[in-house]
């Protein structure tokens, strides 16, 4: 914490055992949390809420004003999780006055040169590779992976434990428990690898494929695939999180890949 050669505002609130790099800037109205490393070159502007041994590594900038041209100076602020890594040159920003705040969740890995833009909602143990970038106002499920390049349009929603494959473009909301990828962006699976690690059984995987194969492998519109999984489908959590997510989708959601019809 004693570092010379970094700038720490005297407003910032940073607990005793948080490790400082040089050449750092700290703003005012920055609280920062126990274990928390940061490295060199880091830059950490107002209103931002640093958890428990989070990871900050150089060329970060953290809670700096929206990119948005209606931005007022609202007092907004930006929320990182206890355990999550940010690696170098990732730049997030704060909220607007639409949700007030960026977050990012618990136990996530942001890798280098990604971009999360204001007012996004990021769950928790997401893996975020190397220079993915959200526009604002997404909102993003746990345990999702964005793969390196994808950008994901605003307002779009990604459903937890979802993969997005590397260089994808997110235009449509993409449900939870499936594979993401193709040009348009479409349903090529569930993600049953991710599941699989993460501790569903056999059956509850076989039980997501079905729904999803209702959904995009039986040529029916979405309102009728709806209609057949509450009717045929045994209510569970997962199926259950799946029809909220559809009938809850503002922009829609993916379409389902052509060449699996």
């Amino acid at each position: 914490m004693n570092q010379p050669l970094a700038y720490v505002h005297p407003g910032a609130k940073i607990a005793k055992n948080v490790v400082i790099e040089p050449f750092t800037t700290i703003h005012n109205d920055v609280v920062i949390g126990e274990g928390t490393w940061i490295g060199s070159n880091v830059t950490i502007m107002e209103g931002a809420r640093i958890g428990k041994n989070v990871n900050i590594f150089p060329g970060a900038v953290i809670s700096a004003i929206p990119q948005d041209k209606k931005f007022e100076d609202e007092d907004t602020v930006t929320i990182i999780g206890d355990n999550t890594t940010i690696r170098e040159c990732v730049t997030i920003n704060r909220g607007t006055s639409d949700r007030k705040k960026t977050v990012i969740g618990k136990n996530c890995w942001i890798m280098a040169y990604c971009h999360i833009a204001h007012d996004c909602i990021i769950g928790d143990h997401c893996i975020f590779s190397n220079n993915s970038t959200l526009a604002g106002h997404i909102t993003v499920g746990d345990h999702v992976v964005l793969a390196g390049m994808a950008a994901v349009q605003q307002f779009c929603q990604i459903g937890a434990h979802s993969f997005v494959t590397g260089g994808s473009l997110v235009r449509k909301d993409v449900p939870p428990f499936v594979k993401a990828g193709r040009e348009p962006l479409s349903y090529v699976g569930i993600n049953s690898v991710g599941l699989r690690r993460r501790g569903f059984e056999l059956e509850k995987i076989r039980e997501i494929q079905d729904i999803f194969r209702i959904l995009y492998q039986k040529n029916y519109n979405v309102s009728q695939a709806v209609d057949i999984i509450e009717a045929e489908m045994s209510a569970t959590p997962e199926r259950d999180e799946i029809l909220l997510f559809i009938k809850n989708s503002k922009r829609g959601i993916m379409r389902g890949y052509i060449g699996s019809n």
